[in-house]
């Protein structure tokens, strides 16, 4: 099983987050015995900010055996589906494009999504397995 992180999984644990540290923690490291971890290059864009340097940010990454994937053809070309869906529906501007990104990724190169947004991720891919790690601790 390959789990794609959101970055607001992995901030819970960085920053932390007082709220969901602990239920983000858990659920990646469930997730970790499960199979292998891995972040979007735009997850790892969404992610250095948090870094003074790129070293430390690939040491983290590496410490928790969580790789970089760039996103396929396919997984762009979904994004750009689910955009154009979403602004035809009314959708706002207050999603930006790293979101569907994201969502897209997860639905073409893992098997699931460990996120706690879980609502915009279940309407736009609804194929994609979701995991919230705030929905299994009763945290929502």
């Amino acid at each position: 099983m390959i789990t794609a992180i959101d970055t607001n999984v992995l901030l819970d644990i960085l920053v932390p987050n007082e709220n969901f540290y602990e239920a983000s923690a858990n659920a990646l490291q469930a997730a970790a015995g499960e199979g292998s971890l891995m972040i979007s290059d735009i997850v790892y864009a969404e992610l250095c900010i948090h870094f003074d340097t790129q070293r430390e940010c690939d040491g983290f990454l590496e410490g928790n055996e969580i790789r970089v994937q760039a996103l396929t053809r396919d997984a762009h070309f979904l994004a750009s589906r689910a955009w154009r869906m979403y602004r035809q529906q009314g959708g706002k501007r207050t999603r930006i494009l790293a979101d569907f990104l994201v969502g897209a990724h997860a639905q073409k190169q893992a098997t699931r999504l460990l996120s706690r947004d879980r609502g915009f991720y279940h309407k736009l891919f609804p194929s994609l397995d979701l995991k919230d790690p705030a929905a299994a601790n009763g945290r929502e």
